[in-house]
């Protein structure tokens, strides 16, 4: 019985350690410099049409186009991962104009450096800077601008320690000291005091003395994580979100940032997207109209909620 054992628990050791890929060894030469580069590109199109429809309706079009990039390097104990996010919506419902439902410009850059292959825990420093292409609006009103391209603009820079399995399926980054600037390059809008930036001074006969900052800079606390994992077949999870508070500004007010997405894989060319995008920033002040048609009032910060539904086409390369 003892001599089965043995034979059994033999062959069982085998097994584990020969496997290429295990759940506690990674095989892979780590020793050979290595970059990867992978591209993913996508439309996804939602369509409402009536003729003669009794229970009345209004014919619709929507498209949410995206493309991702994820450049990464590999050395020895050193990773280095760029990814580049780039999404754009538009909605076109009858008798009304060509709207916008997203727009994002997203740029980050991650290098970390672990002191042995056994460890989770990495030395990271990042870089991470978001904007928008095009004007938005606070519809049906289509005259006031609230925000365009570097109106906001978001520079995060800094480091400190993160930990992942490889920083791709799951991370956790800790950084105590991160410059956080808001650059706000549209004279209307820094005059305005917009997203947080120091707003004009006006002498007592509304004459401009002193225009408004462009550009804020902070020095806060950043925490993020990210997951990312096929949770049934064909079915990819994809959780970010991000806490960061300033130390000198109202320190303990905590600016959320929290992207949840499902794709649903129907083949290697269509898909199914379902997506929810919650922030709350105290800087962004909201805008709401008064009593008086046409005039707006600006109140104070509100959770700020996005939610996506689409079916469409991705094209890998």
């Amino acid at each position: 019985m003892k001599k089965f054992l043995f034979i059994v628990s033999f062959i069982s050791c085998q097994f584990v350690f020969s496997q290429p890929d295990s759940l506690f060894f990674k095989t892979e030469d780590i020793t050979i410099p290595k970059w990867t580069h992978k591209n993913k590109a996508s439309a996804l199109i939602s369509e409402v049409a009536f003729v003669n429809w009794n229970a009345g309706g209004s014919n619709s079009i929507s498209a949410l186009f995206n493309f991702e990039s994820i450049l990464k390097y590999r050395y020895k104990h050193l990773i280095w991962q760029s990814i580049l996010i780039s999404r754009y919506g538009i909605n076109k419902q009858e008798n009304q104009g060509l709207r916008k439902t997203d727009d994002i410009l997203d740029v980050s850059s991650t290098l970390g450096y672990k002191k042995n292959e056994y460890s989770n825990w990495f030395f990271s420093s990042r870089f991470n800077f978001k904007t928008q292409f095009t004007k938005g609006y606070n519809y049906p009103d289509d005259t006031n601008v609230l925000s365009r391209f570097m109106a906001p603009g978001y520079l995060f820079i800094g480091g400190g320690m993160e930990y992942g399995k490889n920083i791709e399926e799951l991370s956790i980054y800790f950084s105590p000291l991160t410059m956080k600037t808001t650059f706000v390059l549209d004279d209307k809008l820094a005059n305005a005091g917009s997203f947080g930036v120091a707003p004009a001074v006006y002498d007592d006969e509304g004459n401009l003395v002193q225009k408004g900052e462009r550009v804020r800079n902070e020095i806060g606390i950043l925490l993020t994580s990210v997951y990312e994992r096929e949770i049934f077949q064909n079915v990819l999870l994809s959780n970010y979100v991000s806490f960061y508070t300033d130390y000198l500004n109202e320190f303990g007010n905590i600016d959320v940032d929290w992207q949840i997405n499902f794709d649903f894989k129907v083949n290697s060319f269509i898909k199914a997207n379902f997506g929810s995008h919650l922030k709350y920033d105290n800087d962004v002040k909201t805008i709401v109209e008064t009593d008086v048609e046409g005039d707006y009032e600006t109140v104070g910060a509100l959770v700020q909620w996005k939610q996506i539904l689409g079916v469409g086409v991705v094209v890998d390369f």
